[in-house]
Order: structure tokens, then sequence, then C-alpha cells
């Protein structure tokens, strides 16, 4: 069957004078596009462009670019193709820099353009120099399956897809299917439920335990293996472990595998609690309090001395950052800790210890109209070390003391999930995520990571204080392999794009086939969003979706400006299949208003109605992935009186909804609709106190799905089984709140 599809050239003239550029068109580009399977309809031909930029003459006439063939599938332009005569090359020079005018024009952005001269084939990514594909037409046979991979009609995709899945039985790991994995909906943060996180040690930036988890449970299996190359406070890595999974830790920074180690190493909660009381003792006997009390201390004891903070802070070297009081109690403090012989109790109260160093320091401030002890250091809350006006004074040891609780609690939340017998499946490594050598090709089951973002947090310089306290070595190759931009070393934009792009071509390199990544996007540049799809993309994955997830409450500055602040974050899913579809843009030239009405559709067919939030989020997706969410930022900066004027708006729960009887306008997947119009119907039995017959359910949603494909009642009984409860023999009402939301 494949031989067939195998176009047959009749390359006998082509050493012709006569077999010129028109002879390549026809004898061999039309063969071979109908074998790629395009027909007539996705093959626009010479279609004229306007050039952006250049013109000539005194009356500064436009040039007018002509590609030969652009390729179009779901109104996006997927790739350009120009034929070339015999005797013109297509690997380089003007050839290919005029396709690639093209291919970036737009009113076309494609990702791919080609070129053929009747005896060759060349095919380039447009962030590529070199073909990615180069084969001679004598030979395509062998070339013919990556062919179709590359540019086939159903190689291509226009974003995250719409659509309606029973889903009832997901979690059955006799029916698991990893390709078959549903994407998220937004998940309620549960951000003080779980000891073993909440309060344990301060960081830079945590995810929510909940969110993590559920992503764990939903693209992994029981006993397959979790890595996190940007490992943070170690979310994923522990909730992986609480889920059965085994897991791999990974940071460039040591205070966070100190931290993960501290948190996760098995302790006998009582051999915690006497070596506390032991080093409580000695400490109080030996407390510094008294001005040559301290003194004495600080001659005695070892602390940071001379170990350089980051600039922009308020003060040059580490021990400045104390008052002599705090330095003398601190060091003493650490001195009857360090002399603990059990390591691994050592370890978890030296991770006691370094929660304590969040509140003794005079970064630290208490919140307004609280205790002392109630309030942040100026490096988590401002991301400098800045000296407070007041710095808040607490006792020491009442907050070491607090510190046992906490870290007691954490361990007895993870103690029957991770055990002496299970905790060598548990790695904790400090390395660059840039380097994953030490794993094996395509060993890992499910990748869940959160990377660092341009210049939000420069992570190894806001850790000094603990690395120092800690005696954590960091080195000037660690700071030289931190994914950052600016930070004391000032690393340019190009720097973080190519370490980033490092890590992501490790993390494709160690992920099996089959399998998930989910990325955690809270940049603010949408450059970044296409370097990490483009990168993903050229390795070899392929886009899933994207889900927004809230941290909390929308800001004020997010409802002010709906298309430039995320309330929170997306993550966005990749799978890594053997032969991956790429992403397509919109052209610039089209109605992006058909889009975005779309969008808006297709949101609340899935939600059954969505606040004026949920449309922002999808189209900022959606924006994001074809490429024009400036466009959008321009032309809907208010979506409201567009929104009040074509849809229902409910003032009690602020959700939109399609307007009673109204159709979609759009097109949106049959069993979305379905799903959608037998619940707006069954709610409104419901209000009005009546009861409804299948009949005239069919009766009354059927006239409103003359849009596109129209269902048989076969396909309405399906969907409304899912959503409706059979009674009284042929009627049927809409399941409680509850119910609905399994499915």
């Amino acid at each position: 069957m494949k031989n067939k599809l195998i176009p047959k050239f009749n390359l006998s003239d082509i050493d012709s004078p006569d077999f010129k550029e028109d002879s390549v068109r026809e004898v061999i580009i039309l063969p071979l596009l109908k074998a790629l399977g395009y027909q007539e309809s996705h093959i626009v031909r010479s279609k004229g462009l306007k050039h952006p930029f250049l013109k000539v003459g005194s009356k500064k006439q436009p040039i007018t670019l002509i590609p030969d063939y652009l390729l179009k599938i779901d109104e996006s332009y997927a790739w350009v193709l120009d034929a070339k005569s015999p005797n013109e090359g297509i690997i380089d020079g003007d050839n290919v820099a005029q396709v690639f005018s093209y291919s970036m024009h737009p009113e076309i952005r494609s990702k791919f353009f080609a070129l053929c001269n009747g005896r060759a084939f060349s095919l380039f990514r447009q962030d590529v120099k070199e073909p990615i594909l180069y084969f001679y037409l004598k030979d395509i046979e062998d070339y013919f399956d990556a062919l179709l991979s590359y540019l086939s009609p159903t190689s291509f995709q226009s974003g995250k897809e719409f659509k309606y899945e029973n889903t009832k039985n997901y979690k059955n790991d006799c029916l698991f299917d990893y390709l078959k994995r549903p994407l998220l909906e937004e998940i309620v943060v549960k951000k003080q439920t779980a000891k073993r996180h909440f309060g344990v040690h301060g960081y830079f930036t945590k995810q929510a335990w909940n969110v993590v988890q559920a992503y764990i449970e939903n693209f992994s299996k029981k006993g397959d293996l979790v890595l996190d190359p940007f490992g943070g406070s170690g979310v994923t890595a522990i909730e992986a472990m609480m889920v059965d999974r085994r897991a791999i830790h990974l940071d460039l920074n040591p205070m966070s595998t100190f931290l993960v180690e501290g948190l996760a190493i098995p302790v006998s909660i009582a051999s915690l609690q006497e070596s506390f009381e032991k080093v409580k003792a000695e400490y109080l006997i030996h407390e510094p309090k008294t001005a040559k009390q301290i003194k004495e201390a600080l001659a005695k004891y070892p602390y940071p001395k001379d170990m350089r903070l980051p600039k922009g802070s308020d003060v040059e070297v580490v021990q400045d950052l104390f008052s002599k009081k705090q330095l003398a109690q601190l060091s003493c403090l650490k001195h009857f800790i360090i002399k603990e012989k059990n390591a691994d109790v050592k370890k978890s109260l030296l991770l006691m210890f370094s929660g304590l160093l969040n509140k003794v320091n005079l970064t630290y401030h208490s919140s307004k109209g609280r205790t002392a002890g109630r309030g942040n250091s100026s490096v988590f809350a401002y991301y400098r070390y800045r000296i407070a006006k007041d710095p808040a004074s607490i006792d020491l040891m009442k907050y070491f003391e607090s510190r046992l609780k906490k870290i007691s609690d954490a361990k007895k939340d993870i103690q029957y999930k991770i055990t002496s017998d299970n905790f060598d499946d548990l790695k904790i490594i400090q390395g660059t995520a840039t380097n994953l050598s030490f794993i094996k090709k395509e060993s890992i089951d499910y990748i869940y990571t959160d990377p660092p973002y341009g210049k939000k947090i420069p992570y190894l310089d806001l850790s000094v204080m603990w690395n120092a306290w800690l005696d954590l070595k960091v080195t000037e190759e660690d700071y030289a392999l931190e994914a950052i931009e600016g930070g004391e070393h000032d690393k340019s934009k190009d720097e973080y794009n190519s370490l980033m792009i490092q890590s992501i071509q490790e993390m494709y390199r160690v992920l099996k086939f089959d399998r998930w990544m989910s990325f955690v996007f809270a940049h603010k540049d949408p450059e970044f969003w296409h370097l990490i799809i483009e990168t993903a993309e050229h390795c070899g994955f392929e886009y899933a979706g994207a889900v927004a997830q809230k941290n909390g409450q929308t800001s004020f500055k997010k409802r002010q400006n709906p298309f430039t602040v995320l309330s929170g974050q997306l993550i966005i899913n990749f799978k890594k299949v053997r032969k991956p579809k790429s992403i397509m843009k919109a052209a610039l030239g089209m109605d992006i208003g058909d889009i975005v009405m779309q969008t808006i559709e297709g949101i609340i067919a899935k939600n059954n109605g969505a606040t004026l939030e949920q449309i922002n989020d999808e189209l900022i997706i959606k924006g994001l992935e074809l490429g024009f969410l400036d466009l959008m930022k321009k032309e809907y900066s208010d979506l409201t009186p567009i929104l009040l004027d074509t849809f229902d708006f409910d003032e009690k729960t602020e959700l939109f909804t399609i307007r009673q009887d109204r159709r979609f306008t759009t097109h949106i997947d049959l069993d979305l609709r379905v799903k959608y119009y037998l619940i707006s119907y069954l709610r409104r039995m419901e209000r009005e106190n009546k009861v409804t017959t299948f009949d005239e359910i069919v009766l009354h949603i059927m006239p409103l799905l003359k849009n596109g494909i129209t269902p048989e009642q076969q396909t309405i009984s399906n969907v409304l089984e899912d959503i409706a409860d059979r009674f009284d023999e042929n009627c049927w009402k809409l399941k409680k709140q509850g119910q609905l939301d399994i499915f």
C-alpha cells in the first residue's frame, strides 16, 4: 500500500533544455503534493504578497512577492514550496533566502518552507540554517516516511482543541493509556493543607502541592519515574513519592538539594526530639546574652565571614545582615547541632536551623499589626537583601522550638510514604538541567518542572545567606550554568535562552516515547513562550495544550490589563511521540475576530458558561499558540462590550452563556455542542419544575445543531446518559452538581 502512495517520477527529460521551472511544477510538484495527501482546496498557487518593508520607484510602489505554492490547512498556512529549474541551487544562497522571506510574511507565517528543482528536494525550518531534510527525487522512496511526518496535512495542528471526553475511568490503571491522558482543568489550590510543605522552610517559588500531585497522577502510573530538573523546594519529588512513584530531584542550587534531603530523609521522631532537647540544653547553658558573652562567642564559634552579597543589597557581606547578638547566638546554636553523631538527625536539625535564618536577621520585619514572629525577610518579599527599617527582634530558642514542631509534623506527614526501605527511590542531586548524562536515554516516565524565568529571581544570588551558613559550596561554573538573565554575573538574554534550549533538549532525550512533559510558564514576555514551544517542537515534542492555573485571587492589575498580565500561570503540556505535529501560526491577513469568537464559544461550551477571566485566559493561550497576542491586545483591549452584545450574562454567577435558543456561530466539536445544549435545556426545565422526555429533548436541540455535522439520535442519547438520570421510563433530569463534576 505504501509503495502505491509514493510518486513515480519520469526524470528522463530533466536534462533537456525544455525542462524548466514550469515542468518542475507540473511533472514533479503536483504529483508529490497529491501523494502527501493534499487536495486542490489545500493548494494556493502564486498568491501575491505585498512586501512588508520594501518599495521601489519615485512613487514608492510596493514590491509583490509571489510564492509558487502555499499549503493551507484550517485557514492557516502550514508550509511554502517554491519550484526552481533543474540547474538552480536549493540548499543555500538567494533562492533559499527568497522562500524564507515568503514563510516570514505576516500573511503567511509558516514554520516550514521547501524548494524543489526537479532533481532534489530541500526542506527548512525557520529556526534552522541548514536543511532539515534533503534528498534526490530518484531516492524519494527512502525519504517518503520522513516527508510525510513533516509535511502531510495531518502533521499540523492549530493549537489546543476543545473536546468533550468521558473520563469516568481515567484513573483506572487497567485502562491507563499514556497517550490518551486528558488535559486537566484548573485545580483549586490548597495552600496550607499539607504539613510536608507549608511552614517547613521558605523558598523563592513553590508550586501548589495538590496541583503537582494531580498532574503526576494524571500523566503517570504507580512505580513510574518522575523527573523535575529545576526542582526548587522539592514539591514534585515529594509528591511523586506520596503517590507511589519514584522521583529524581535536580537543582543547581545546593540550598535546594539540602532542603529536600533534610525534609525527606527518614528519621525517628523520638530520636529527633531527644537530640533537639540535648542541643537546647547545651545552648541554653552557653547562650550569649551579655556584651561580653557575645564577644566571646564570636571569637569561639565560626560564622560566615566576608562572603559577598549580590549587587543591590543594602550591605556588602553576609555577616552584616545580622546584629552581633544574632551572629553569636546562631553560631553557638549551630556549633551544638553539628556535634550530633547521627548524620540523618543532624540533617534534620540543620534544616530547622536553616529555616530559623529567615527570622533571625536584620532584613526580617514583622507584618503590620502582628506579633514579631509573624512576618517575612526581604529576600522573599522583595527578592533582594534589604535591611528592615525596624528589624523585628525574636527569641531564637522560642522559634527554634517552633521549627521542631513544623519539621516533626512534616516528617510525620510523609513517614509512611518515604521510608528507609524506599528512600533510594528518591534521587536528590545537585546539578544542571543542561546535562542529564547521569540519566539513561528514554528512562523517565513523566517530567513536571517549573523553570526559572529571565530576570525574575536570581536563585543563587538570593541563596548566599543560607549557603554561607550551611557551608554549601557554589562554584563559578554553577553561576555560569544558572539559567537567568542579569544577576550578579550580568548574564544576557541570549545566554539564558541558550541554557533553556539545552535543558529542553536534555529533557527530550531522557523522556520515554509516548510520555508527557508539563512545563510551568509564568513569564511576561510572549517571546519566551515561543522559545519554549519552538525548541520543544524542534527536539521532537508535540504541543498538547496549555491550561490556566491560578495561584489565588485575581489582581486588580489583571482585571485592568486582561491580555498583558497572567493571573497565576500556564501549565504547558507536551507529548513525546514518534510523529509529532507542529503548531501553525495564524496568518495575520486573516480575520482574527473569527478565532476570538470561536475561542469564546469554545470555552463557554466546555464549561457550560464562562467568566470574563476564563475567557481572557483562554484567549491569551490561543494568542500565544498562534502568535497574534500583540494584535489582540490592540483590537480587543476590552472584551466586555462584545460579550454583552453577543451573549447572555448572569450577574449572580458572573457567567456568559450562549443566548437562549441561539446557535453557535463558529464550528465547535459536535459532542461538545450536544453536551452544552443538553445541559442548558435540562437546567431550564429544572428551574421551571418541568420534566422532559427524550423525544422532546431531541425536538428542542436538533434545530440548534445545524452548524456543521448534525448528530444522530444515538449521539444525543450517549451524551445524555453521561449528564442526566432517567426516571419514569423515558423522562430525564440533570444529574446533581457533584455527579456532573465527575464528567
